[in-house]
């Protein structure tokens, strides 16, 4: 179990909300004294692959030969 001081919780939030998500469960202490827990929630109907986070996102659409991805989708609905 990690420990973190609230002022350390402060400077790195993202990092440490990042690890809990991962599954580590950490104690936010003040003065060196456990004041609160922060650990993962879990849905069982939530699957999380092993790849989580280690790609880059890629576009819904790919634009069609230069056209703006608004077009092509209005195109697609039969709108233009």
């Amino acid at each position: 179990m990690k420990q973190v001081s609230i002022q350390d919780l402060k400077a790195s939030l993202s990092t440490v909300v990042a690890e809990a998500e991962a599954g580590e469960t950490i104690v936010i202490t003040r003065h060196n004294q456990p004041v609160a827990q922060l650990s993962p929630r879990r849905h069982p109907q939530v699957h999380r692959g092993s790849r989580l986070g280690a790609d880059r996102l890629r576009p819904a659409l790919k634009r069609r030969g230069g056209r703006r991805s608004l077009a092509a989708l209005l195109d697609d609905r039969g709108g233009a």
